[in-house]
């Protein structure tokens, strides 16, 4: 089968199946709207309650998570939306920047990479991401990459196709008022085609924190790992550590359409090569100033801007814009 023939596959299923799960969950609430969780209600209900439940109504029904009770607590108890953090701040969630809250929305966009000639092309990446609560403790988080388009420099024209479809089942380590720490497992399936960058199969586990203790003040960051095992040496992946550290002040509460809870952010993020594969080991730093804000009636906006710090890099600047819906 062509390369062609596979990804025109892989983007007609990968659409279809995203169409299919986004129908389910809506006719699911219209048909049968859930009941108020009443505790351990078993997997499946839990489940459902979490996807389809109005998880918004009474944030008095959630309650603390504690690393002590990991296997065997929340597992089978739906998930409700917690309540803003100790300094007032709500949980959310911000471009280029660790989650370490869990979350019931989809948010799709694109992004932008200006490349470095000689070393990297100029990029177009759209696609959508999907955060889907199965329990207090967990939930499965689906990157969909409809298009990666590359532009090499001098090149006759851009390769473009399917990008690498992601999984990251994520795990709630504890949770309070004003912390969260949970687990990522990102699994990284080479569905798209090496001319644009993709291809690749990897693993990558990271551990993932969100604090407000004070006002409008967020803090979040993750540490983890990169780990490529196939198609390595076609698409020049590395091992690696990874980290970031991010922290944003909200400056309007959420009811200040267009404005509301906007917030201004600035992240860090760094990839640390760790394997033999290239003769130098190159520290690779970039700060992404960004920003967030509630438009009314459950969409938001997001934006960001990431450059990078240290020399040499394969980019001069990656422009990211999203749309989110949370339902």
């Amino acid at each position: 089968m062509s390369r062609e023939v596979r990804g025109c596959m892989v983007r007609r299923g990968g659409i279809a199946a995203l169409a299919w799960l986004l129908s389910l969950v809506a006719g699911t609430a219209a048909a049968q709207p859930a009941a108020p969780s009443s505790g351990r209600i078993g997997v499946l209900a839990a489940a459902r309650e979490s996807l389809v439940g109005d998880v918004y109504a009474d944030p008095s029904r959630w309650r603390p998570l504690a690393w002590g009770t990991l296997f065997s607590e929340g597992w089978d108890e739906a998930w409700v939306s917690p309540p803003n953090g100790d300094g007032g701040a709500p949980r959310q969630g911000w471009l280029n920047s660790a989650d370490g809250v869990f979350y019931r929305l989809a948010v799709g966009g694109f992004t932008y990479t200006s490349g470095r000639e000689g070393r990297g092309p100029d990029r177009w990446d759209a696609g959508t991401t999907v955060y889907l609560p199965l329990s207090r403790r967990f939930e499965v988080q689906l990157d969909i990459p409809f298009v990666a388009s590359a532009q090499p420099f001098g090149g006759s024209g851009a390769d473009t196709g399917y990008g690498d479809f992601r999984v990251s089942p994520r795990i709630m380590l504890s949770e309070t008022r004003a912390v969260s720490q949970s687990l990522s497992l990102t699994f990284r399936t080479p569905t798209g085609d090496f001319d644009t960058g993709n291809g690749q199969a990897a693993f990558a586990p990271n551990y993932q924190f969100w604090a407000n203790w004070w006002s409008g003040l967020v803090v979040r960051g993750a540490v983890g790992m990169y780990v490529p095992f196939r198609n390595v040496s076609e698409t020049g992946g590395r091992t690696g550590f990874l980290a970031d550290l991010a922290a944003g002040w909200y400056w309007t509460p959420h009811e200040t359409i267009p404005f509301g809870d906007l917030v201004t952010l600035l992240s860090m993020n760094v990839f640390q090569p760790t394997d033999g594969r290239a003769p130098n080991s190159i520290t690779n730093l970039s700060l992404t100033p960004g920003f967030r804000t509630h438009l009314g009636h459950n969409w938001y906006l997001l934006g960001a801007v990431e450059v990078p710090i240290t020399s040499p890099s394969v980019y001069d600047y990656r422009v990211s814009a999203d749309l989110m819906y949370v339902f």
